[in-house]
Order: structure tokens, then C-alpha cells, then sequence
């Protein structure tokens, strides 16, 4: 063995490591949400608010208004846009419950901040809570809600509303809060807009209250929209593998709809659904406003010229007779993708936990992930525990391709003798190569199929692990305290590395020198490529890699020991 080549191997080796630890700690892994921009509010000179469109209308966009017009039958006048954005107040009512806090502003009753108190920012900080909705200097992100129409208090100003309280907190023996604002009217109606919250829900109750003391029929309609900055994902921590960002949508005909910032520059048509959600989509979490079902409601998306992006619903109109009094309630989500309680909030909600075309193999092993750590209440040793079940689900696969890589490496001293004897020949090579096969009764291909039938499992279980917020902050053991992010020590992916190794040197070698070449080479590309992968992952790679190697040799092991049986 040359010793003095292996040392300088190693030494090239420790100070490539060194090197990794050296840049990420001048380079580290950022997670923004906007938490560190304090500066004034956004004031927003264009118009937010859609108009109501009548049974008969279509919404289109004004180029030079950031509002879709409503455009009437067409024996009617187009309806102008007239409504202005007011100034966000300042003037806010606070409510903290056990997994939701924010804020309500007066001015429209639109919900400008909201935060996560069981979600961390970092996990190495002040313990500040996950932020999802925030309006400030460099971004803004709000839940906008009203009533428009013939009657609605939110056109062509923001309505007004006022509050008991400053201040709403969750007690402890109560399951759900309620906050009244009470909108400032002077023509007989009132109205008051009631947000409802649950204990351990992040689905919001938020309904319009109409007593009509007026002599005339009282007619709006509700809307609700998430206005958005193009600005990036604030819940990736970054590497390779990032997930959508960007706005969600169902429709009749479409059960999940995907509408990026580049889609809604070119235009997107508004469509009508009976019930539908429409929400924003990032890694690990949502926010979704949730019409009533039993309405028909349109949605639309669009963007105003100060670079804002809108999408939302408006609802059928209802309408409340003199002397009566009537109600209409939505709901919005603001909170982690939970496949399970999505599920059950509307048709389809649970699809934005994007597990591609292989979703059919994802959902049930997300299932089986979530059943082993209500056991081993670890996340790590359930991804190990899931990957072992799935190794043992297709060890008979497995042997079969391993058993056909194991006799393709017995053969290889003959091949290498056919391949000295025949030189140039290629023909009679491939012939002599092929009747060997037949002697011993191997097929060449015999390792492909049962790879190829694994692989589609293996990529469902990937994306499992790319999409689950559970894994978020999720400690595993020692260093490994967070399996969302990269391995801060880069220990993980050299173990994969050196596992890959392994399992090619147990493969038989190629006779093309090119190809033999690529295969000794893959084991450090995909370590370069798994280094900033997050832990969850390679550990899931890093395990499904040993349990092979294990597997390979024991089969390897158990052919060679047949083989030599069959000798004497």
C-alpha cells in the first residue's frame, strides 16, 4: 500500500473539512421573516379592496388601478373602482391565544401581524416566536377582510370599527376567545365583525354580524384576501430542495392549483367554485382564507403597481330584510401545513403539502412516520425506524438484485480472461460474454428491475421528509438539533459519503473504463451535492445506505459460499 499517498489523502481530506466548518460559520444558514424591520408602517396610496362583482360579472384587471374591475351584463355600465386604500391606523387590538398571536387593526379590522408562539424563529435565540403576517417598511404580508357591494361599509373607505378592549388573551380554563368590533354606523344598521378563536386551532372564526333597524334591504358582499411582497421564502433555512412559494388555489375542475408571482404578471382568470379556499404557500406553512361552502364565491389574483400581490374570494351577496337580522361567516388558517387538520377544514387544503405525482406512496408513509415517533417520540430514530421498514418491505427485491450483482462480481475474472483473449473483437467478445451468461444462468439485467421498482418509494419517502414540519427544530441526538437544516459539522454527509464508497466497492466494477471511473467518482459528488441537504434527509439516505452495504454482504457472503460448495 502506498502510505505516503494515503497521508496526503487524509491531510487533503481534514483540510477540505476544516475549510467547510471555517466558511459556514462565516457564511451561516439565515432565517428572515421580516421580524427585524421595525420602521414605519406601510401606507399604500392604491386601492386594495376588490369591488363586488353581481351574479353575471367576470373580474378583470385595470392596468392602471392595483383593483379588478367589475364588469356587469353586458346591457350594463361598467362599474368604476373607486375604492381607496386607507393608511393602516395604528390603532390595533392585540389577542394572544396558546398558539396564535396577533394583531387587528381598526381601520378595516384586517389582520396585520400574526406569530407562532409554538413555532421558534431560531432555535438558538430569544425564543421569539415564527412570524407569518407582518406590514412593514420592507414587506408586507396581511389578511385583509370586509363587506363590499351595495351596502358594504369597506367601500369606498375602509370601514371603522371599534373595540371593548385593547387587549384579548385565551384564559386558561376557556376553549375559545371571541373579539367583537363594532363597525361605526349611522343608518340604522348595525354591524359588528367577530373574530372567533379555538384552543390548540389556528383556524379563525371570523363572521359579520347585520342587525338591520333601517327601512331598507340591506345587501353586501363579503370578501377576504391575502396581499403579499414578492419577497423569499422566510421558513427555507436554504441549500438544495427548495419547496413552493406562492399562492394555492382549488377550483371544479382542478382540486390543487399552483399560481406563482411570474404566473400572475401574465394574468390569471378569476373562476367560481361553491365553497374553495385560496391561500399562500411556503416551506412547512400556510395561510388560507376559507369561504363559506354553500356559497358560490369567485377567486381571483392580481397585482397593483407598487409591486403587491393579491389573491382572495368574494362571495355571493346575502342580504338581510328591514327589521331583521343575519349573519355570514368565513374562516381563515394561519399556521403549520398539518396534512390531517387541513384535511378537515376544506376539500383539498390538505394537497398544499406538495407531495408531487408519487402522492399516493407519500400520504401513507407521512402516516406511518407520525404512528413510530408517537412511540419512540424522536424524529430521527423514526426516520431511521421507517427506512428499515421499508428496506425489510422489499428485502426479496433486494436480494434479487443484490444476488445479481454479487454473481456478476464472481464472473468478473472470466470476463476479464474473455476480454484478454478476444481483444479488438468486440463481436465474438459480446458472443463468448453472453454465452457465459447462459452457462451460468445469470442475467445481466437481472438488478435493474427490482432498483427501478424501489426508486419511486424511495423518492415518495424523500419528499415525506422535505415537506414535514414536524421535522422542524426537531432534535435527534448530540450536535443534531435540528433536522430541518444542514448537519452544522458536515458529519452526516461524509458518513453517507463514505457509506456510497463502500457500496461500490462491493458492486462489481465495470469493463468500460469510462463508466468505472463515474461510479468510483459518484460517492464524493453526491457527498459535495448532500452537504447542504438537511439532516433529516441524509440521514434517511445515511441509513437506507448501511442497512444496503449490510444486506450486500451478507448475500454476497452466502453466493461465494454456494459457489464454493458447489466446487467441492
Amino acid at each position: 500500500m502506498d502510505f505516503t499517498r494515503f497521508f496526503l489523502y487524509m491531510a487533503l481530506a481534514a483540510i477540505s473539512y476544516l475549510m467547510l466548518l471555517a466558511w459556514q460559520e462565516d457564511y451561516p444558514p439565515t432565517v428572515d421573516n421580516g421580524q427585524q424591520f421595525v420602521g414605519e408602517q406601510i401606507t399604500n396610496g392604491n386601492s386594495d379592496i376588490p369591488a363586488a362583482p353581481s351574479p353575471q360579472t367576470s373580474a378583470t384587471v385595470n392596468a392602471e388601478s392595483d383593483l379588478p374591475q367589475a364588469t356587469s351584463a353586458p346591457q350594463s355600465a361598467e362599474l368604476p373602482a373607486v375604492v381607496e386604500a386607507a393608511e393602516i391606523s395604528g390603532n390595533t387590538v392585540e389577542v394572544h391565544t396558546d398558539t396564535l398571536a396577533l394583531n387587528i387593526d381598526l381601520n378595516g379590522g384586517d389582520i396585520t401581524y400574526l406569530a407562532l408562539p409554538q413555532y421558534l424563529l431560531e432555535l438558538e435565540g430569544n425564543d421569539d416566536p415564527f412570524v407569518i403576517l407582518s406590514n412593514f417598511n420592507a414587506r408586507s404580508y396581511v389578511a385583509q377582510s370586509g363587506l363590499i357591494g351595495n351596502n358594504g361599509i369597506d367601500s369606498p373607505d375602509r370601514a371603522q370599527y371599534s373595540s371593548a378592549d385593547d387587549s384579548y388573551s385565551l384564559s386558561e380554563n376557556s376553549d375559545s376567545l371571541t373579539v367583537d368590533l363594532h363597525a361605526l354606523t349611522d343608518n340604522g344598521v348595525n354591524i359588528t365583525k367577530r373574530y372567533t378563536f379555538h384552543r390548540g386551532s389556528y383556524l379563525i372564526d371570523i363572521s359579520y354580524l347585520v342587525d338591520n333597524q333601517s327601512p331598507n334591504t340591506w345587501q353586501a358582499n363579503v370578501f377576504g384576501q391575502i396581499k403579499r411582497d414578492p419577497f423569499d421564502d422566510p421558513s427555507d433555512a436554504g441549500g438544495f430542495g427548495r419547496t413552493y412559494l406562492g399562492f394555492v388555489t382549488t377550483s371544479s375542475d382542478d382540486p390543487y392549483i399552483k399560481v406563482e408571482f411570474d404566473d400572475i404578471d401574465d394574468g390569471v382568470a378569476s373562476h367560481d367554485i361553491e365553497g374553495g379556499w385560496i391561500g399562500f404557500s411556503q416551506h412547512y406553512f400556510i395561510s388560507a382564507w376559507v369561504p363559506d361552502s354553500s356559497t358560490v364565491n369567485r377567486i381571483s389574483m392580481r397585482r397593483n403597481n407598487l409591486n403587491q400581490y393579491f389573491g382572495g374570494f368574494t362571495s355571493s351577496a346575502f342580504t338581510v330584510e328591514p327589521g331583521q337580522s343575519g349573519s355570514h361567516t368565513v374562516q381563515y388558517y394561519a399556521g403549520p401545513k398539518d396534512q390531517y387538520a387541513l384535511g378537515e377544514i376544506s376539500p383539498n387544503l390538505e394537497l398544499t403539502i406538495d407531495y408531487g405525482f408519487l402522492w399516493f406512496l407519500a400520504a401513507p408513509m407521512y402516516w406511518v412516520l407520525r404512528q413510530i415517533e408517537s412511540f419512540v417520540r424522536n424524529w430521527g430514530f423514526s426516520i431511521i425506524l421507517l427506512t428499515v421498514l421499508v428496506k425489510a418491505a422489499f428485502y426479496k427485491l433486494s436480494e434479487t438484485q443484490y444476488r445479481s450483482m454479487a454473481n456478476m462480481r464472481r464472473l468478473m475474472p472470466k470476463m476479464q480472461q474473455l476480454k484478454e483473449s478476444y481483444g479488438d473483437d468486440k463481436m465474438k467478445l459480446q458472443k463468448a460474454t453472453m454465452e457465459m451468461y447462459k452457462k451460468e444462468k445469470i442475467n445481466p439485467f437481472g438488478g435493474c428491475l427490482p432498483m427501478l421498482v424501489q426508486m419511486p418509494v424511495f423518492i415518495a419517502l424523500y419528499w415525506v421528509l422535505m415537506e414535514s414540519v414536524e421535522l422542524r427544530h426537531a432534535p435527534f441526538m448530540l450536535w443534531l438539533t435540528d433536522l430541518s437544516v444542514r448537519d452544522p459539522y458536515f458529519i452526516l454527509p461524509i458518513l453517507m459519503g463514505v457509506s456510497m464508497y463502500l457500496q461500490t466497492s462491493l458492486s462489481p466494477t465495470s469493463p468500460d473504463p469510462m463508466q468505472a471511473k463515474v461510479m468510483k467518482f459518484m460517492p464524493i459528488a453526491m457527498t459535495l451535492l448532500f452537504l447542504w441537504f438537511p439532516a433529516g434527509l441524509v440521514l434517511y439516505w445515511l441509513t437506507n445506505g448501511l442497512l444496503g452495504i449490510l444486506q450486500q454482504w451478507y448475500i454476497t457472503r452466502k453466493i461465494e459460499t454456494e459457489a464454493e460448495l458447489k466446487k467441492g
